[in-house]
């Protein structure tokens, strides 16, 4: 969004203003008023010419600017009705120097998940991918997931669903008493880095929002299914806003985690390429690990599948 409009945007926040007002405060002339604030109504910003000026009514789009205005993180957004997966996106703006951007789409045609496993990403849900240069050791990286995971889970909590999370890197809603549950988002993070430098990560993250649970694996559930459906651009910002609050302060991101983790607890069964391990997953470490306790004590997973299992 160009400065002006953004101008705009911040003055008709106060209540309806005039064109001439408008164009003596902005130093421009009343027909760049007129067309800057055409432009806005083309993006979706439904302004109405009232006897007191210029009102913002409401915002209904879902888009770039739309998702800007009044968005309190320090990104960009770049927006796309539809996209092969908004993480490749994200490696491509990496690769231009590009850092703190958002990559939105309505939908996606070739998402993935962990494994490369296929992702469903329909017309309705959240896809996005924040590109970010931190200035963290690889070793530190994981944090960046969890941060990722605990932000939807509270943006979706807001929403009205008992979201919680799943290690590694799931967000669920529980199904009964016993850690069954079904899945609402996953994420999958990527980056680039030397062995003691990251050079950018790319956090995807996909939720499930307004699309028909019906339409889904019966393994997983969305926000209209949970909560009714949801105002899709605020539900952006207040992610962005959460894990930007996370990624300024790491150290209060395992204890985040930990308030909201349904695998804490559970009896789980963890699929390592060195063999699978099964125990009750007593917590996690400072880096993200989960921690088992098995009959042979304690064993740390740095990554795997995870499964709640049911209780002995």
């Amino acid at each position: 969004m160009n400065e002006t409009r953004r101008a705009i945007l911040e003055s008709l926040a106060d209540g309806p203003i005039s064109g001439p007002q408008l164009a003596d405060s902005l130093d421009i002339s009343r027909a760049a008023v007129w067309k800057q604030v055409d432009a806005l109504r083309d993006a979706g910003f439904e302004i109405e010419s009232a006897p007191g000026g210029y009102e913002l009514t409401d915002v209904a789009a879902y888009n770039a600017p739309a998702i800007e205005y009044e968005l309190e993180a320090p990104v960009s957004v770049e927006y796309h009705d539809s996209i092969g997966s908004t993480n490749d996106r994200a490696r491509e703006l990496a690769a231009t120097g590009a850092t703190d951007v958002a990559v939105v789409a309505d939908e996606q045609v070739g998402g993935r998940g962990r494994l490369e496993r296929a992702w469903s990403a329909p017309s309705g849900g959240v896809w996005l991918s924040l590109l970010t240069r931190p200035k963290i050791t690889p070793a530190r990286a994981p944090l960046y997931t969890l941060a990722a995971s605990v932000a939807t889970a509270r943006a979706a909590r807001e929403a009205g669903v008992d979201a919680r999370i799943k290690w590694p890197n799931d967000v669920v809603v529980p199904v009964g008493e016993d850690g069954e549950y079904r899945k609402l988002a996953g994420i999958l993070t990527e980056m680039e880095g030397e062995m003691d430098r990251v050079e950018w990560i790319a956090v995807g993250i996909g939720v499930n929002a307004n699309i028909d649970a019906a339409d889904l694996p019966e393994t997983a559930t969305t926000i209209r299914e949970e909560a009714g459906d949801v105002d899709r651009r605020r539900f952006v910002q207040r992610l962005l806003e959460e894990l930007a609050e996370y990624r300024t302060d790491l150290e209060s991101v395992v204890p985040a985690w930990r308030e909201l983790a349904l695998t804490l607890g559970q009896r789980v069964r963890v699929e390592r390429p060195s063999g699978e391990l099964v125990g009750d997953a007593v917590d996690i470490t400072d880096s993200g690990a989960l921690v088992v306790e098995t009959a042979d004590g304690n064993e740390t997973v740095a990554a795997g599948d995870c499964e709640h299992l049911r209780p002995v």
